[in-house]
């Protein structure tokens, strides 16, 4: 049984033109449907505004969803109360993609990471603080700095005091939202080598999104491809990087910059035109889905 199964995950949001203007419905995220295998980092990509980041805060109910099934573990999340929800989120965690916006200045690093545990009462003030600097060098950083504030830290540091947080209680399944995008690239490869580092250490499964192509087809296992709020192409990742089926997907995949600056380019331009948008995903090999 997967760890994850998503069923026909809907968000709408409703927005008005102008003060007397008409009410419109903008579906985010549209009928969405895929699972997340134990142990498994399955990538979620697409453009700013397909719709990836919702369907992650849908999943945790960090957004409402407007209908769908989210199981995880054998339970439906969308259908918990809020002490059961509680609960079911200590096993799962979100790292957020800006590690500027996404820790209080205000708050010593040490009394960012604690603060899951004392949320969720667990240990005394000295385990609780035990445990904060074994996540400190978990991930890599000194545990002599818990007294510091985030501003001291540089970006790829404070990307490690966010995963050090979502690793405070022991968590399963980790989305993971675009964790490197606001770093540099000499950092970048630091935190994901760390991320593969812990998953394998902690048997963890993550949710892995990004609009980074390269990042993804090195560390995924399957991906699945957004556009405006739907899925149009879903597999294995090899498999979906030779064979690309929608044109969404050749397009995206024809933007990734070579390292040859002299090789011949063949980017491709999305014709909207091109495709039926109310297409279904239909299976066009073993483990091959296209919306065509």
């Amino acid at each position: 049984m997967p760890l994850l199964e998503v069923r026909h995950l809907v968000k709408e949001f409703s927005r008005r033109r102008g003060i007397f203007g008409a009410t419109s419905v903008v579906k985010a995220v549209d009928d969405v449907s895929f699972t997340v295998e134990r142990g498994e980092t399955f990538g979620l990509v697409g453009e700013s505004g397909s719709g990836k980041t919702t369907t992650g805060r849908c999943i945790l109910r960090l957004i409402e969803p407007s209908s769908g099934d989210v199981v995880f573990d054998g339970k439906d999340v969308l259908t918990l109360s809020r002490g059961e929800l509680r609960r079911a989120r200590r096993d799962m965690q979100i790292v957020f993609q800006d590690p500027y916006s996404s820790l209080n200045p205000r708050m010593r690093v040490g009394d960012i990471v604690e603060e899951p545990l004392v949320i969720h009462r667990l240990g005394s003030k000295a385990e609780r603080r035990a445990r904060v600097r074994e996540l400190f060098d978990l991930v890599g950083l000194n545990p002599d700095h818990l007294e510091r504030h985030p501003h001291e830290f540089s970006g790829g540091q404070r990307q490690r005091i966010g995963l050090a947080r979502a690793l405070a209680l022991n968590p399963s399944f980790i989305i993971a939202d675009e964790p490197v995008s606001a770093l540099d690239v000499s950092v970048q490869a630091q935190v994901v080598n760390l991320l593969m580092d812990l998953q394998q250490r902690l048997t963890l499964t993550y949710l892995f999104i990004a609009h980074d192509l390269r990042l993804v087809e090195h560390i995924c296992s399957r991906v699945a491809v957004m556009y405006l709020g739907k899925i149009v192409e879903m597999g294995e990742t090899a498999r979906l990087f030779a064979t690309p089926q929608h044109p969404y997907t050749r397009a995206l995949l024809s933007a990734i910059p070579v390292p040859d600056p002299d090789a011949p380019r063949q980017r491709i331009v999305l014709d909207p035109n091109s495709f039926n948008r109310a297409a279904p995903l239909r299976e066009i090999a073993a483990g091959h889905y296209a919306a065509t």
